[in-house]
């Protein structure tokens, strides 16, 4: 995909200030984008329609509907669609989900944010929520916070209920690196350890190494320090754990150890990260 190159990585925000959440329409014109993240929101894309791929964080998915993509708010995202597009988009602010009360549905907005895209089954009643709380977007008076949060959470619910999680395509790779990848996106959490992946895999470290320079001429602990911090990433902004709990989540030593990881890769300690990202 050709796109214009920037030296600054665009930063697009598509919600109102005062808005918590937004519903509305897939724009139909839309066909390629640039490279950009979204300005401290969550987006849930529906698509019904179109064909062509959706690239986030440089991993590429096939768009083939019904299929549901999650972005969170740090990652990089960018559509090459080829056909007409028909769907919805659900933009959520971090203060929507602070206002509810629901504790089910911040449940279900944390589990959901661990995928980039869901492949969809049975879409009716997918599609009749989605109309819902399109119409109650737009009615915005006194009750429709609490309207649209018992539609989204049916929506979401539903949305696990017939979707499988979609492995993203990086061409011809080996076997043993695509079942590395199968390993570390399968919403199971990630360990920081490329050993306790070689035990899964009935292999040794130093075979998936070698997988994963074939493949994409990176070592293991390359691969894997990628799904490390998008998993922590993730934590750190749309769960309530400590950083201490996250660190021993992901199976580092102690948190001094995890904070001293995230702080060199990222430039910011994991506190820093999760006061300055919303």
């Amino acid at each position: 995909m050709n796109f214009t190159m920037s030296t600054q990585l665009i930063i697009k925000d598509k919600i109102e200030i005062e808005k918590l959440i937004k519903v509305t329409s897939f724009k139909k014109e839309i066909r390629k984008t640039n490279p950009h993240k979204h300005k401290n929101y969550f987006e849930i894309i529906y698509l019904s329609c179109g064909s062509g791929y959706h690239y986030i964080d440089l991993n590429k998915y096939m768009i083939s509907p019904p299929v549901m993509f999650f972005v969170r708010q740090e990652q990089v995202h960018y559509w090459d669609i080829t056909t007409e597009p028909d769907g919805y988009v659900i933009i959520i602010r971090k203060s929507f989900v602070e206002k509810s009360l629901d504790s089910e549905l911040k449940s279900l907005i944390t589990k959901i944010s661990s995928e980039c895209c869901l492949q969809l089954s049975n879409t009716n009643t997918i599609d009749k929520l989605l109309e819902l709380l399109v119409a109650e977007n737009e009615a915005n008076d006194e009750n429709s916070f609490h309207i649209t949060e018992g539609l989204l959470k049916s929506l979401l619910a539903k949305v696990l209920q017939v979707s499988e999680p979609v492995v993203h395509n990086k061409g011809h790779e080996s076997d043993l690196f695509q079942s590395f990848i199968q390993q570390l996106s399968s919403g199971n959490g990630i360990k920081n350890k490329v050993a306790y992946y070689a035990a899964k895999l009935n292999t040794t470290p130093q075979n998936i190494n070698i997988a994963c320079q074939k493949s994409i001429q990176k070592p293991a602990k390359d691969v894997l320090d990628g799904f490390v911090l998008n998993e922590a990433k993730r934590l750190l902004l749309y769960t309530n754990k400590t950083v201490s709990e996250i660190s021993f989540a992901l199976e580092f030593s102690d948190p001094s150890h995890f904070v001293k990881y995230f702080k060199k890769i990222v430039g910011s300690t994991p506190r820093s990260f999760r006061k300055d990202s919303w």
